[in-house]
């Protein structure tokens, strides 16, 4: 999996989206906002999240956190973040390059309206130092994700 399978899915969903490979980490936010010039709230981390039996994905806005009471709204459970052993099995990418493209296995796929504040978020692209520059709407279009609200506000 990792870049190469993100590479199959984005030829075949988003062709013309360049995957962007740096010299630096872009493994956590602030390293992802440096590596990409962005401010911190462009990044597009995919959060791994267990809501009982089913695994899901959450894509949102970097400096923003999970609400737990919208989370619960929701899901109708409370959120349990993957192990890093977990994450890699069920998504293929290691912590750090994770990303709803190019997945081992199909998994329900969620983008926060947060993401809405930007014309462009940076969403990883399977390894920690890749990632791509997409439209909010894109990105839950190409991943079939559905929109959901689900972080508090983002501290200014």
């Amino acid at each position: 999996m990792t870049l190469d399978s993100v590479r199959a899915f984005i030829a075949e969903h988003a062709p013309d989206i360049a995957i962007v490979e740096t010299a630096v980490s872009s493994a956590t936010v602030p390293l992802a906002a440096a590596a990409h010039g962005v401010e911190p709230g462009q990044i597009a981390k995919t959060l791994s999240l267990r809501l009982g039996d089913e695994v899901v994905l959450v894509v949102a806005r970097g400096d923003a956190r999970l609400d737990n009471r919208k989370c619960k709204a929701a899901f109708g459970v409370k959120p349990r973040m993957l192990d890093v052993a977990e994450v890699a099995e069920l998504t293929g990418h290691p912590v750090g390059g994770v990303c709803p493209f190019g997945l081992a296995r199909p998994l329900r796929i969620f983008c926060d309206v947060s993401l809405k504040a930007f014309d462009v978020v940076v969403p990883a692209a399977g390894s920690t130092n890749s990632a791509l520059f997409i439209a909010p709407d894109r990105l839950a279009a190409i991943t079939g994700a559905d929109w959901v609200d689900l972080c508090q506000e983002p501290s200014a």
